[in-house]
C-alpha cells in the first residue's frame, strides 16, 4: 500500500500500536524512495534518492511543472516534507506551515500561523530562517522561532501540545529542525551570539514531556558526561572535563549553540551533532590565566549520545579556543564500510566550519582523516593525527592567523576561512553510486577586529568586526566540489560566483543538484561535475534540493528566498559593510543579480 494519505496509513497504524514504534513511522517513510520523509533524507544524513527516472541523459529537458509562493519574505532554508500524496511546506519567521494535496492542484488542505511575538525577530542572529519540519507517527513537528517545539495532527493541521524550550528575551531561538528517534522528538538551541548556554534537549513525542537534557559546557551532571564512560581521543574525559577549561564561570554563557542537522545511528543506537562556537568572539575574555588560550570544551564539538537517555558516549573538539567563529554545528553524515588504508571502517563525515573535512570511527569518534577541503584555508596548516603526540587531534596552528597574541586583541588580516566557514548549515549529500559527498562551499576569508563587549541578557554579545571577501588570488566567493572522504581529497570541483548556500541533493540518476545565491537551480553529473541543467528562480536559493515520485513520475523541487546568513544584507536591508556580522560587504554585488522572496519551484520531464 503506498503511503498515501499520511495519517490514513502510518498514522492509524501508530495510533494503534503505541508510542514505541514512533521510530519505525519515520524508517518505515524513509524507506519509501517516493516520499521526501526527513529534511535529512534518512537517518544517515545522505540526502541521496533512489529515484533515476530524472538523470544524466534527460537533466537537460526538465521543465517547471508548478510553483507556491509561501508569502514570506526573507531566507527559506530547508525543505519540504513529501508524505504520500501530501507535501508540507514551511516559512521563515512567522513560521507558517501548509499542508497541500497532490492529488488536486496542490490544493492547501490546511495551514497552520503561530502566533509568536515579533520581538524574536532581533535576537535571530543571521536571518529568520527556519530548517524545517519533521514528521512522526501521524504527526508534523514544528520548532518555531521564539523556540515552541509544537506538534500538529499531519491530516488536519490542528495543535496537539506545544511546549517552550527556550527564552528569547536572553537571546535564545528556534532555527534547526528537529530529529525524531524512537519515541522522542529532539531539538538545539540557536543564540551564541547572545551568550546563551547550549544545549541539545529531547521531548516525549506522545505527550511534549521532557525526556532530557544535555548542555555543551558545564558541571558534568549537567552536560550528561560520565567522567570514566565518555570518551575523547580513546581515552575518558575524566572528571569536571568543561569546567576545567573555563575562566571561572564564563562557561554560564558561554555559547555552544546546537542549530545544525543531526545524525541518527540505528544499529550502535547513538545521535550525533555539532556544538558552536564559545561566546564571545573576543578571545581575549575568554582567556584563561595569565591570560592564555583555554580549550573551552566542550564548545566546537561533535557529540555522540545515546538517544534514550542523552549520556554522551564520546566527544571530539575540532576547534579548541575558538579565534575565528567557526561553528561545529555542521551536519554529520554517516556512512558504512568505507575503506581507510586498507581498512573498513563505519565512519562518521563533518565538513566543519573551520576549513576541514573530518572522518571519524563513529563508534569511537577517533579522527581517521582530516584535510582541508577548500585549499585556501590559512588559519591551520593541518590535523595532528598521530596517537602519540601531545597535539593529537588539535589543529596545526598558523601563528599569524591568531587573533589573540600576548594576550591582547589583535586586527587579524585575510584569515581563511572567514567566520560563516568555508561551509555554513548548507548540508552536502554522500551518493552510494560513487562512495563521494558532494559538498556546497564558501571560498571567502575575512579581516577579524576583537573588540570588548560586556554581557547583557538578551543583547549581542559577539565582541569583533569583520571584514568579508573572496580568497586571495580568485574572484569566486564558493564552489560545489565533490570530496573523497576516505582519503581527504577533492575530486573535482566546480566555482560559483557566490558562496554555494544551498543543501545538496544526489540522486540514483547519477545527478547532483544545488542552488545559488543568485537564484539559479543547478544539476551536474556526480562523475565530473559537467553542469547538465540551470533554471533561473524568482530569488536566491539557500533551500535544500528535494525529490519525490508522485503517480509515477519524478520530481525535483527547492525553495527560492534570499537570506541566511551570506544573504542578510538583502534580507534585512542593511548596507553598512560591517554589519551582518560582515558578510553584507562581502555580499553587497549579489543586489545585482536577485531580490527578496518566498517561493517554491518543482520540475519534471516532459509527459
Amino acid at each position: 500500500m503506498r503511503l498515501s494519505a499520511i495519517t490514513c496509513g502510518i498514522g492509524l497504524l501508530v495510533a494503534a500500536v503505541g508510542p514505541a514504534v514512533a521510530n519505525d513511522s519515520v524508517v518505515e517513510a524513509t524507506k519509501n524512495p517516493q516520499n521526501w520523509a526527513m529534511q535529512q533524507g534518512d537517518y544517515s544524513n545522505h540526502r541521496y534518492s533512489k529515484l533515476d527516472q530524472i538523470n544524466t541523459d534527460n537533466v537537460g529537458t526538465l521543465r517547471t511543472e508548478w510553483s507556491f509562493s509561501t508569502g514570506v519574505l526573507r531566507g527559506h532554508e530547508g525543505s519540504p516534507l513529501v508524505i504520500g500524496d501530501t507535501m508540507y511546506v514551511h516559512t521563515p519567521f512567522p513560521n507558517i506551515v501548509y499542508a497541500l494535496n497532490l492529488d488536486d492542484n496542490e490544493k492547501i488542505i490546511w495551514k497552520y500561523t503561530p502566533k509568536q511575538d515579533p520581538s524574536v525577530v532581533p535576537v535571530m542572529c543571521c536571518d529568520t530562517v527556519n530548517r524545517g519540519v519533521q514528521y512522526a507517527d501521524g504527526k508534523i513537528f514544528l520548532y518555531q522561532a521564539d523556540t515552541f517545539l509544537v506538534a500538529l495532527d499531519a491530516k488536519t493541521g490542528k495543535e496537539i501540545w506545544k511546549v517552550k524550550n527556550g527564552d528569547p528575551k536572553v537571546g535564545e531561538t528556534g532555527t534547526s529542525a528537529p530529529l525524531i528517534v524512537k519515541d522522542k522528538v529532539i531539538v538545539g538551541i540557536s543564540g551564541a551570539e547572545f551568550g546563551i548556554h547550549g544545549r541539545l534537549t529531547a521531548y516525549n513525542i506522545s505527550d511534549g514531556k521532557l525526556a532530557w537534557r544535555a548542555f555543551s559546557t558545564g558541571p558534568d551532571k549537567e552536560m550528561l558526561i560520565d567522567p570514566e564512560k565518555t570518551m575523547s581521543l580513546g581515552k575518558p574525559v575524566g572528571a569536571d572535563s568543561s569546567l576545567k577549561t573555563w575562566n571561572g564561570d564564563q562557561w554560564k554563557i558561554g555559547g555552544g549553540s546546537t542549530w545544525g542537522w543531526y545524525a541518527y545511528d540505528p544499529a550502535l543506537n547513538l545521535i550525533y551533532y555539532g556544538t558552536a562556537n564559545p561566546g564571545t568572539w573576543n578571545p581575549v575574555q575568554r582567556a584563561g590565566p595569565g591570560g592564555k588560550p583555554i580549550d573551552q570544551k566542550w564548545t566546537m564539538t561533535i557529540f555522540a549520545r545515546d538517544p534514550d537517555t542523552g549520556m554522551a558516549a564520546w566527544a571530539y573538539q575540532m576547534t579548541p579556543f575558538d579565534e575565528w567563529d567557526y561553528d561545529g554545528i555542521n551536519e554529520m553524515i554517516l556512512a558504512d564500510n568505507m575503506d581507510i588504508k586498507g581498512e573498513k571502517h563505519n565512519v562518521l563525515v563533518h565538513f566543519d566550519r573551520n576549513g576541514f573535512g573530518y572522518t571519524l570511527d563513529r563508534k569511537t569518534g577517533i579522527p581517521l582523516v582530516a584535510d582541508k577541503f577548500d585549499p585556501a584555508v590559512n588559519w591551520a596548516t593541518s590535523i595532528d593525527l598521530d596517537p602519540n603526540s601531545a597535539d593529537y587531534g588539535r589543529p596545526v596552528r598558523v601563528a599569524s592567523k591568531s587573533t589573540f597574541k600576548n594576550g591582547q586583541d589583535f586586527n587579524t588580516k585575510n584569515v581563511c576561512p572567514a567566520a560563516l566557514g568555508s561551509k555554513d548549515q548548507q548540508p552536502a549529500s554522500y551518493s552510494p553510486m560513487t562512495g563521494l559527498f558532494y559538498v556546497p562551499t564558501n571560498h571567502v576569508c575575512m579581516d577579524y577586529e576583537p573588540f570588548k563587549v560586556s554581557y547583557t541578557a538578551g543583547q549581542p554579545f559577539v565582541g569583533a568586526t569583520l571584514s568579508m571577501f573572496p580568497a586571495p588570488g580568485s574572484n569566486n566567493m564558493g564552489n560545489f566540489i565533490a570530496w573523497d572522504a576516505s582519503k581527504g581529497k577533492i575530486v573535482w570541483s566546480k566555482p560559483e560566483e557566490f558562496s554555494v548556500w544551498s543543501g545538496a541533493l544526489t540522486t540514483a540518476g547519477g545527478l547532483a543538484c544545488f542552488g545559488t545565491l543568485e537564484g539559479y537551480f543547478k544539476c551536474v553529473d556526480q562523475k565530473d561535475g559537467k553542469e547538465l541543467y540551470k533554471y533561473k528562480t524568482p530569488s536566491g536559493v539557500i533551500g535544500n534540493v528535494f525529490t519525490y515520485e508522485h503517480k509515477g513520475k519524478q520530481y525535483i523541487g527547492v525553495y527560492s528566498g534570499v537570506g541566511g546568513w551570506a544573504g542578510i544584507g538583502l534580507a534585512a536591508g542593511l548596507t553598512n559593510p560591517t554589519d551582518g556580522l560582515g558578510a553584507v560587504g562581502g555580499y553587497a554585488s549579489l543586489s545585482n543579480y536577485t531580490a527578496l522572496g518566498g517561493s517554491l519551484t518543482v520540475w519534471g520531464l516532459p509527459s
